[in-house]
């Protein structure tokens, strides 16, 4: 019988879960914020706009409550400078036209004059009387004040300056509140002389209260309108980038479906302002590429009909000529010399004729997308022995030799094997007919992947423009150059479709005087990714072109085949020299 797993009596397995799912859903959020930013232009010119206009705003109401401040402070400052003066002057008046003899006298009137002060004085927190520094004349008495808590927040600092300009001195101080809060307040100091008792300082103590309250009062409506405005600024820059970008994506959205063919969709379009002229101008773009397209397609088909038509109707009246023209080619021994060589001239003439009426066909059926594949599981291998051989004795003719370098491992794939030949006899005739009798290599590799076959020839070889536009219908490198082989001008046109057919590859590479090479890659398994070839192209690594997405269409799906580790590479070509079986083919 089981039961659920242990957990630690210390309970660090509940919170280790917890914390990884915790710091899943971190990341999850991470992402989709990732996301949303990259993809939401709306999302980033609010943002930006909120932040900017809460920052300006925060700006503006920190120097509005800095002007506001100061301008409270410097206010209640001076009044309170003028009180305490008025003050002050008022005490030392009395002090001097009292009559004063003895100590106690002196102690009665400080305390009366102390009082009368504060109770003159509604705006005052207090006042009190303190023996100036380094006063050692007059009988001592007991400092008055109206507050003994007030004696805290006097500086030693400040009854020093008083003494030594002898002159009304000031400083800003805290006064303790009912709360715990600390009220902003401002003591005025001022010497003064008390018969009998000598030199003193006279102390009055101001509260800035009222002040700070309005100035609260002033923070909190800026921070309320900064809140409000803030708000305001989000719901306007929504809306405006609504209004500016909901047409923006539609355009988007409408173009996405024109590219995927639905030629007639089109953008609502409301009013008569910028937005609006976009949308009738994007409309009118799309009828007019509508109408461009579906003309375009109308002239394709009609040309792809009257290519398929004419090679057909071909057929009979050419049917009808190669009966004639072998009676007159099995008779050429009968003939006199000029009418049988007339006779070669028109057999060779006819069987190109036919060829071109073939591949004509061919690629009528490539661009009617009516091209299948019969798939086979095949060893690459195979083919290209069969095509060697079948192609060996047209190269002797011309003076070349075929080296066929291939790995010891199978190169199966699902392929369709008469395409994948007749792709590869248009590579290698191509390689005799250019090859300047020079050898011929045919190189096979496969990895986890793919299976390549590689064709070079060592003969005039081709730029790299000519590389470009090789397999272009009907196109020459040199127009005064004859096809000596009797070539179509179709065949590599007609491979390259093969190729990709496959979902695979067909790639050229030259260079002049160094010949030329061709690649054909096509992927093990249908929809496979080939990657990496796994031959090289030429002999320069720099001159490999870029890796490209194989092409989607082909066979369906089969059972996976036993493949190599991943990355290994079986066949690679280095040099002359590869492991593996290596077969020369002489003339």
């Amino acid at each position: 019988m089981t039961g659920p797993p242990p957990v630690a009596r210390d309970g660090r397995a509940p919170v280790a879960r917890r914390l990884r799912h915790a710091g899943a859903r971190a990341m999850a959020y991470t992402r989709f914020g990732r996301r949303a930013w990259s993809r939401s232009l709306r999302l980033r010119v609010a943002f930006f706009t909120v932040v900017v206009g809460t920052v300006a705003l925060a700006l503006l109401a920190t120097v509005l409550s800095d002007q506001v401040r100061d301008g409270l402070f410097e206010q209640r400052r001076d009044q309170v400078l003028v009180d305490a003066a008025n003050r002050a002057e008022q005490a030392q008046r009395r002090f001097d036209g009292a009559t004063v003899s003895t100590a106690q006298d002196a102690q009665l009137l400080a305390n009366d004059m102390v009082e009368s002060i504060q109770a003159t004085a509604a705006d005052s927190e207090g006042a009190l009387l303190l023996p100036a520094p380094g006063s050692t004349t007059g009988a001592a008495i007991l400092p008055p004040a109206t507050d003994q808590s007030l004696r805290s927040v006097i500086e030693e600092e400040l009854q020093a300056e008083i003494a030594d300009q002898n002159f009304q001195q000031w400083q800003s101080i805290a006064l303790p509140g009912s709360t715990d809060e600390q009220v902003p307040g401002i003591v005025v100091g001022s010497p003064v002389t008390i018969p009998v008792a000598g030199n003193y300082q006279l102390f009055m103590v101001y509260s800035l209260s009222a002040q700070q309250a309005q100035l609260d009062l002033l923070q909190r409506v800026l921070a309320v309108g900064a809140v409000t405005l803030a708000l305001l600024l989000v719901v306007m820059t929504w809306y405006i980038t609504r209004r500016v970008l909901d047409p923006v994506q539609q355009a988007a959205r409408t173009a996405e479906l024109l590219a995927d063919g639905n030629l007639t969709e089109r953008m609502q379009v409301r009013g008569h302002d910028e937005l609006a002229r976009l949308g009738r101008s994007f409309n009118e773009m799309a009828t007019s590429l509508q109408d461009q397209i579906e003309r375009l397609a109308a002239l394709s088909r009609m040309q792809q009909r009257f290519v398929s038509d004419v090679s057909h109707e071909l057929r009979t009246p050419l049917s009808t000529v190669r009966m004639a023209a072998e009676v007159l080619y099995r008779a050429r021994a009968d003939l006199p010399p000029i009418q049988a060589r007339s006779a070669e001239l028109l057999q060779t003439q006819l069987d190109r004729f036919e060829s071109l009426l073939v591949d004509l066909l061919e690629i009528s059926r490539f661009d009617a997308g009516a091209a299948v594949l019969e798939v086979e599981e095949a060893d690459l291998r195979t083919v290209v022995e069969r095509v060697v051989g079948i192609t060996e004795p047209l190269a002797a003719e011309r003076g070349s030799h075929i080296v066929l370098h291939m790995p010891d491992e199978a190169c199966t794939a699902d392929m369709d094997t008469r395409r994948v030949e007749r792709v590869l006899r248009n590579l290698l005739v191509n390689a005799v007919e250019h090859g300047e009798g020079e050898p011929i290599e045919v190189r096979v590799g496969v990895h986890a992947t793919a299976v390549a076959a590689v064709v070079r020839d060592h003969g005039i070889g081709m730029t790299v423009p000519e590389a470009e536009r090789v397999f272009d219908r009907f196109w020459r490198a040199d127009p005064a150059r004859t096809r000596t082989l009797g070539g179509t001008g179709l065949g590599l046109a007609i491979a390259l479709e093969d190729a990709r057919l496959h979902g695979g590859t067909l790639e050229a590479w030259g260079r002049p005087g160094d010949g030329a090479a061709f690649r054909l890659t096509v992927p093990r398994r249908a929809g496979q990714e080939v990657g990496t070839p796994p031959l090289p192209l030429g002999p320069d690594p720099a001159e490999e072109p870029p890796v490209r997405e194989t092409d989607p269409a082909g066979p369906a799906a089969l059972p996976p085949l036993m493949t190599p580790a991943r990355g290994e590479l079986l066949g690679p070509w280095e040099g002359s020299e590869m492991p593996g079986q290596a077969v020369e083919e002489d003339r």
